[in-house]
């Protein structure tokens, strides 16, 4: 089998809408540097591209990225925009942008193709120069641009614990059983928390979406782009129908794929990201047990199940080992399960991840934890996390408590006997946040704006299928425009099928819309 460390470079392209443990979350970033004149004319800024630097340990480390096959070089540049939007003169905060020119002829290139590849929480400064290649056909008329949005990567990034707190808190036991176990979370989440309000108090307030929206309207101008043209991933989806809602009259053509549900409090989202992952690992165990040389975790689905529930169970009181120092726990475990579950690419390495786990090998396992957490080879953590809980929690009104997880305990088990637990616990997450969530669930309604692409994917399982559906209404009639991908993983357009890019890239370059409902297989 091929080197399974592959996984790590992948992991932010599934842009986990899981995080602390399994759920979306918030953000913190340290204080912003103010210009000298706070009140300019951020619209009428120039940008200043320049060679991309290797990212930062925010950005999730590495090396500088490297020229596209055709020697097009990666291009850097920060924009100014507001702290506050509410009050632009309070000051400014940077937002860190990347860009490659559009490889065809100057005469065909429609603009920029802005992209969130979603979260939130993922550094799109990283992660485009990563998957570009999967937007050739897309870069003949577009240069692709991306950002880390506020509080991410190298855009005032939110910082909590340092990497050695971070070890111990994603070691933690993230589905308590016991009074003490349940004081001893309760405890690790506060102090997260109150490290997130003493390192990046000044930012925490402004990281919402929509903020960001208001910076990629900004961006547009910077750009020198009329109208914004729009692919949006996993969040992004819900960004992007964030901007269209608040400037419904300067989206141009946009597409969102992996679809987040707009009409869902935080808890129904919990509840249907359970409902979701457990689908899509009984379509992975299905496929297991469907090949003809033999599945080595289990003869059946149910046996596949069976033997997993109990490897689960064993290690809530006996870790295995799994990267030295470290041991493989049971929140880890199923923290790694679920990041497997991304893509079907993956599957191989669920595969093999259990098969050691049974033997009490956990390597493999803890290094899917380790993607789906923004952990490095070397030790050091990417922002993903915190970003993900500041931008979370400063978005989402409700606020839970123990009684909550304890009455909702029983649906979400119902829901997923695997994943339930660990979505349930993570309610409380923002329940000590030092900012008041901003509403119940965003707004999408765009009346006036185009016909935006609405893609869903049936085995989605970090955003359910449902989510498209309810997407494409909210934004209105004749605004939001359904296509159904039956397939695995989350996201369409990356899976492969040529039916969901040729609709998509038709839609983006030549300004053809599919017809409503349209399936891809």
């Amino acid at each position: 089998m091929s080197n399974p460390h592959r996984i790590r470079a992948v992991s932010l392209a599934a842009t986990a809408v899981l995080a602390t443990p399994l759920l979306t979350g918030w953000t913190t970033g340290p204080a912003t540097g103010a210009p000298s004149d706070p009140t300019a004319n951020t619209a009428g800024q120039k940008l200043n591209w320049k060679d991309c630097p290797a990212p930062s340990a925010a950005q999730g480390g590495g090396s500088a990225p490297a020229p596209l096959p055709d020697g097009s070089r990666w291009q850097c540049a920060t924009m100014k925009a507001p702290l506050n939007w509410d009050n632009p003169k309070s000051g400014t905060i940077d937002i860190a942008l990347i860009r490659v020119k559009a490889s065809g002829p100057p005469s065909k290139r429609i603009g920029s193709l802005v992209f969130n590849f979603g979260g939130p929480g993922g550094s799109g400064v990283s992660t485009l120069p990563a998957f570009a290649q999967d937007y050739a056909a897309l870069r003949t008329r577009f240069d692709l641009v991306s950002f880390d949005p506020r509080g991410v990567g190298r855009s005032s990034p939110v910082i909590c614990e340092n990497d050695q707190q971070l070890d111990a808190f994603f070691q933690q036991d993230a589905t308590p059983d016991t009074p003490a176990e349940k004081k001893t979370y309760l405890y690790n989440t506060e102090r997260f928390n109150r490290a997130c309000k003493l390192n990046s108090g000044k930012v925490l307030p402004y990281v919402r979406t929509t903020d960001a929206a208001r910076d990629m309207d900004l961006m547009r101008q910077v750009l020198g782009d009329a109208k914004l043209n729009y692919f949006g991933i996993s969040y992004g989806t819900e960004l992007g129908g964030v901007y269209a809602h608040l400037f419904p009259g300067k989206l141009g053509r946009a597409v969102l794929d992996a679809v987040v549900d707009p009409t869902q409090d935080s808890k129904q989202s919990a509840l249907g990201q359970a409902k979701g992952f457990q689908l899509a690992f009984d379509n992975f165990a299905r496929n297991c047990t469907q090949q003809s040389t033999g599945c080595p975790i289990g003869k059946t689905p149910q046996d596949v199940r069976s033997r997993i529930t109990a490897l689960i169970k064993r290690l809530d009181s006996k870790p295995i080992p799994g990267i030295a120092p470290r041991l493989l726990t049971q929140t880890a475990a199923v923290n790694g399960i679920a990041e497997a579950l991304y893509s079907k690419d993956f599957w191989p390495y669920l595969t093999e991840g259990l098969q050691q786990a049974y033997a009490g090998d956990g390597k493999v396992l803890m290094l899917l934890s380790d993607a789906m957490n923004g952990r490095s080879d070397n030790g050091q953590y990417s922002n993903l996390i915190p970003a993900n809980i500041a931008i979370n929690c400063a978005d989402q009104k409700a606020r839970y408590t123990t009684a909550d997880v304890k009455a909702s305990l029983p649906q979400f088990r119902a829901a997923s006997p695997l994943f339930g637990d660990l979505l349930a616990w993570g309610m409380v997450s923002c329940t000590d946040w030092s900012v008041a969530g901003a509403a119940t669930h965003p707004n999408v309604s765009a009346p006036g704006a185009p016909p935006i692409l609405v893609v869903g994917n049936t085995g989605d399982p970090a955003t359910p299928y449902e989510g498209a559906r309810r997407m494409a209404q909210a934004l209105g009639n004749g605004v939001g425009i359904e296509l159904t991908y039956h397939g695995q993983g989350h996201g369409s357009y990356d899976s492969g099928s040529k039916c969901v890019q040729n609709a998509v890239n038709n839609y983006l370059l030549n300004g053809l819309v599919p017809r409503a409902g349209t399936v891809c297989y």
